[in-house]
């Protein structure tokens, strides 16, 4: 893709630069008001978002936050498309929502769902008959077992298990290195071996 512009130039806004550059995309640069030091990895920034038009990738680490800049990119006409690392490991029957972003070495296994704007960060694994709601945050080597539902705006921590079978409601967290072995209600936060 030629010409996308990050919105987002934080830690996670550079580290989709980096995929993006890996999959042969062309990034015209970064949109944040926020940006301190510009340029940024050698690309300018922009601007807000009001600068952003044509393609952009939503680089924004909060799922709220993520999810809120979409829908106003959306309601500009801005393409919103999702980004696969050329080392991630995507099976043909899995789908990917427009905007998800998938990291390097990230593994999703035979009819899994990935929803709109969710991030599977760097070595996750969602495995087969999995569901990610829109928004959701897999972190770094986080592991979802067959069948697990995560919902919307859902963060599981960094080198998190979660059990097969199991649903996470939306907005709820997952410390990082916990083991879901059951269900977790929305908007609940949980840790530990087993999670509690």
């Amino acid at each position: 893709m030629k010409g996308v512009v990050i919105l987002g130039a934080g830690g996670h806004g550079r580290a989709v630069l980096e995929a993006a550059r890996d999959a042969g995309w062309e990034v015209a640069g970064f949109a944040d008001a926020r940006a301190p030091n510009p340029p940024v990895l050698g690309l300018p920034v922009l601007g807000g978002e009001e600068a952003v038009s044509g393609a952009a990738l939503v680089a924004i680490g909060d799922p709220v936050l993520r999810l809120a800049a979409a829908a106003r990119l959306a309601a500009r006409g801005v393409a919103l498309p999702a980004l696969v690392h050329p080392s991630a490991v995507v099976a043909r029957s899995a789908a990917l929502a427009g905007g998800a972003v998938v990291m390097a070495r990230v593994a999703v296994g035979a009819a899994a769902r990935v929803g709109a704007f969710a991030l599977l960060n760097t070595a996750c694994v969602v495995e087969h008959d999995c569901e990610v709601g829109e928004g959701a945050h897999i972190a770094i080597g986080a592991l979802l077992c067959g069948g697990v539902r995560v919902g919307a705006r859902a963060v599981i921590g960094a080198g998190a298990v979660i059990v097969p079978g199991v649903t996470v409601g939306d907005d709820a967290v997952i410390a990082a290195g916990a083991a879901v072995t059951r269900d977790v209600a929305a908007g609940t936060r949980v840790q530990g071996v087993p999670a509690r």
